[in-house]
């Protein structure tokens, strides 16, 4: 299922691309938004995997929109105007679709989404994947499954297990690029946890922030921005 959020300053246009996007059982449209304002706090609150935008709006564009959008989310551009086109590809657009714009050609668009997302799993490590990892004084091969937390240390990821603390030359980002999000979550940008792993959820210090229970006894920091998305993992219903 692909997540997507709709921005277009027009409330019509919102209303009659929404209907189009829900004739694809793969496409779930999680927010609209009328400005790009509205975009970046509704990106904040929910987890969306692409954004549907309109590059002609007031106060915003949509290509200014683009830039505050997280690299790892995809953009499709939706416009009366093809004169964008160049711009909307150099920010790494899947998409450019010209309004009014056709069922068929949404679909195409909607096509390289799914092709896209497929392409992207199958780059993500199994649980069994093992880690060769210098404990002590010892090397171990770990296995995914017995890793509770990966964490950001200056040029380094530390890694936390049973047997207990390693270190890889890696950045956070790269490693996360590898984990499943079924598996692992992105706590902060310091911090990837194991979600099978965590007992509990508290409120943080910080206003919207959580901290995360581990069965180790460790205590992480959920960032306000991942806060509601991890509480969103465990409202099914």
């Amino acid at each position: 299922m692909i997540n997507v959020l709709i921005v277009d300053d027009e409330r019509l246009a919102r209303v009659e691309l929404n209907r189009l996007l829900t004739k694809f059982e793969q496409v779930n449209v999680v927010a609209q938004a009328k400005s790009g304002i509205e975009a970046i706090a509704l990106l904040k609150e929910h987890h969306i995997d692409v954004v549907f935008l309109d590059i002609q709006m007031p106060e915003m564009s949509g290509l200014e929109l683009a830039q505050h959008i997280d690299s790892s989310i995809q953009c499709v551009f939706c416009t009366a105007f093809n004169e964008h086109a160049v711009d909307a590809f150099s920010l790494n657009a899947v998409d450019y679709l010209v309004k009014p714009i056709a069922v068929n050609r949404l679909k195409q668009a909607v096509d390289k989404l799914v092709l896209k997302s497929t392409n992207l799993s199958q780059h993500y490590l199994p649980d069994s994947h093992g880690l060769l990892l210098k404990i002590g004084q010892s090397s171990h091969i770990i296995r995914l499954h017995e890793i509770e937390r990966f964490e950001s240390v200056a040029n380094h990821v530390a890694v936390y297990t049973e047997q207990g603390k390693s270190f890889i030359h890696s950045s956070l980002s790269n490693v996360e690029k590898r984990l499943d999000p079924i598996m692992f979550f992105k706590a902060s940008r310091s911090d990837i946890i194991r979600i099978d792993q965590i007992l509990k959820l508290e409120e943080g210090i910080a206003t919207g922030s959580l901290v995360a229970m581990m069965q180790s006894g460790q205590q992480i920091e959920v960032s306000r921005r991942q806060a509601k998305s991890l509480k969103d993992l465990y409202n099914v219903f």
